[in-house]
């Protein structure tokens, strides 16, 4: 795989790292509980880490990291305010907008790692990826949480 495609699937991933530590840090404020306000907190300092990680990276190809932000997660970030704003379930709302943001986020990795590139690279997405994986499980678990017991919110 040439730099070109490698700082091309680079960026994409810093993108969801920068996207998913923004939702994290408005889930946090979205969020009325204050064990998932911690939660979501963590997750955003975590997807910070990732998204230096990937900077790091995408020096070592030669190139920099795209400052421009996406759009699509930034949307996503207005419809969390505006679902929350409108529900009667706080959480649960913020919650179920939360992992749609894992699963893009999974998705993104599972078709970065479909690519041939360095075992190096490789290996640090595939660990990335696991932690992405995760968030995701553990965010459809306190979802499904929420769903069940609406006197959590």
């Amino acid at each position: 795989m040439d730099n070109e495609k490698i700082i091309e699937i680079l960026k994409g991933l810093i993108q969801i790292c920068r996207d998913g530590a923004e939702g994290f840090r408005t889930c946090t404020q979205d969020a009325k509980d204050p064990s998932l306000k911690m939660y979501f907190q963590d997750r955003a300092h975590s997807c910070e880490k990732a998204h230096l990680i990937l900077c790091n990276e995408l020096n070592n190809y030669g190139a920099t990291e795209n400052l421009l932000g996406n759009p699509a997660a930034a949307l996503h970030r207005i419809f969390i305010d505006l679902k929350s704003a409108l529900s009667t379930n706080d959480n649960l709302a913020v919650l179920e907008e939360c992992e749609r943001g894992e699963v893009a986020a999974v998705i993104a990795y599972e078709s970065a790692l479909r690519e041939e590139m360095p075992d190096n690279l490789r290996t640090l997405l595939n660990e990335q990826y696991e932690g992405a994986r995760m968030n995701h499980e553990r965010v459809r678990q306190l979802r499904d949480e929420a769903r069940n017991n609406p006197d959590l919110d």
